[in-house]
C-alpha cells in the first residue's frame, strides 16, 4: 500500500509546492480535486483536457518526485433537483473521467448525490426510516426514477474508459452505507465501487472491518480520517447530529486525525482487513480535525498511518 494526502488540505499552495510538502511527510501519493465541493485548486481541468503538452508537464511533476496521483475527486450532487447544479455536476464528473483516462489515473472519487423527494420538490430529501409510508414512495422515486438511470450511464461511460468510480458513503447522500453501496454496484456494474472513508461509518455505529469484509473488491480507494464518538453526548442524543462542527463539546461526534478518535489497533485492523480483501492501493489522508492545525493534523495523521500501513508484499509461508 501507499500513503497519500488529499491536496485540498493545502489549497493555498501552488501545485508543485503541494507535491513537495506532501513528499516531505514521506507520502508518495496525492489525491487531487477537480471541482465541486473539494474545489480545483491544483487542477486546471479545461487546460489539461485541451493540451497534451500541459498534461505531460502536470504528470511529470508527480513522476519526477516518485509519486502517483491516486484519484481525481469531484464530490458534488449530479442528481440534485436544482437543474443547473445537476448539469454542472454531471459535466464535472464526465470531464473528470475523461481527464483520468488521459492521465492514466485509475479512480475518480464522487458522492452519490441526493435527489428531491418527488418531481415537484426543490430541495434534496434524505430518508432514514420507512414510516410514515410516504418515505417509501420517496425512496422509490429517488432510486428508480433518478439515481439508477443516472449512475448506470456514468458507470458505463467510466468503464468504457477503464476508469473506476469511488463513491464516498456519506450520510445525507443516497449512498451512505454498505447496503446502499452494494445495491448500486450490483445494478451499475464493477466500475461502481466505494471510496472507503471509515470516519462516516464510525459515527453510524458501523464496524469498519466488517464493512470492508462485506465490500471486498468493491473498494476502489480509501480515505484516512478518524472520528471521535462522544460517549456522554451520544448516550443522550444518539448519533445523528446537525449542530455546527464548531460546537465540539456539545456534538455526538467530531472528525479527528488518525489515532485521536480510535487507537492504532483499530487502524491496524482496518489495514489488515483491506489487505485481506485484496486492496493494495492508497490510503489518502483527509484532514478535517477542528482541534488541530493543518500542519500538526497532517503530520500526526501521516505518522500514525506509517505505523499501521503495511507496504511490503507478504513473504512465503515457510511455516505452513
Amino acid at each position: 500500500m501507499r500513503i497519500g494526502v488529499f491536496s485540498v488540505i493545502f489549497q493555498n499552495l501552488p501545485y508543485e509546492q503541494v507535491l513537495d510538502r506532501i513528499l516531505s511527510y514521506g507520502a508518495t501519493a496525492v489525491e487531487i480535486g477537480t471541482g465541486g465541493y473539494p474545489g480545483s485548486h491544483h487542477c486546471d481541468m479545461s487546460a489539461l483536457l485541451a493540451s497534451e503538452e500541459k498534461r505531460k508537464a502536470y504528470l511529470k511533476a508527480v513522476e519526477d518526485r516518485g509519486m502517483i496521483i491516486s484519484a481525481f475527486s469531484c464530490h458534488s450532487n449530479p442528481i440534485s433537483p436544482d437543474q443547473q447544479e445537476a448539469r454542472d455536476a454531471d459535466a464535472l464528473i464526465h470531464d473528470t473521467i475523461r481527464l483520468a483516462e488521459k492521465c492514466g489515473v485509475p479512480v475518480i472519487n464522487v458522492m452519490s448525490g441526493l435527489p428531491a423527494g418527488g418531481p415537484g420538490d426543490t430541495l434534496p430529501n434524505w430518508v432514514t426510516c420507512p414510516w410514515p409510508p410516504h418515505f417509501l414512495e420517496i425512496l422509490d422515486y429517488q432510486w428508480n426514477q433518478v439515481a439508477i438511470p443516472y449512475w448506470r450511464e456514468v458507470s458505463k461511460f467510466a468503464q468504457e474508459r477503464h476508469v473506476k468510480i469511488g463513491v464516498e458513503m456519506h450520510p445525507g447522500m443516497l449512498i451512505y452505507n454498505v447496503e446502499t453501496m452494494i445495491r448500486m454496484r450490483e445494478i451499475c456494474g464493477p466500475a461502481m465501487g466505494a471510496n472507503f472513508d471509515p470516519s462516516h461509518l464510525f459515527w453510524n455505529g458501523v464496524d469498519p472491518v466488517a464493512a470492508i469484509r462485506k465490500l471486498g473488491d468493491a473498494i476502489h480507494h480509501v480515505h484516512g480520517k478518524d472520528c471521535y464518538i462522544d460517549p456522554l453526548n451520544i448516550s443522550v442524543n444518539g448519533c445523528n447530529d446537525h449542530k455546527s462542527y464548531s460546537e465540539i463539546p456539545n456534538r455526538s461526534w467530531t472528525f479527528r486525525t488518525i489515532g485521536y478518535g480510535h487507537d492504532l489497533k483499530v487502524w491496524k485492523d482496518i489495514v489488515s482487513a483491506l489487505r485481506m480483501v485484496g486492496y493494495d492501493y492508497v490510503i489518502s489522508l483527509e484532514h478535517e480535525d477542528g482541534m488541530m492545525s493543518f500542519e500538526e493534523g497532517v503530520s500526526k495523521g501521516l505518522a500514525a498511518l506509517r505505523d499501521v500501513v503495511t507496504v511490503e508484499s507478504p513473504g512465503e509461508m515457510f511455516w505452513a
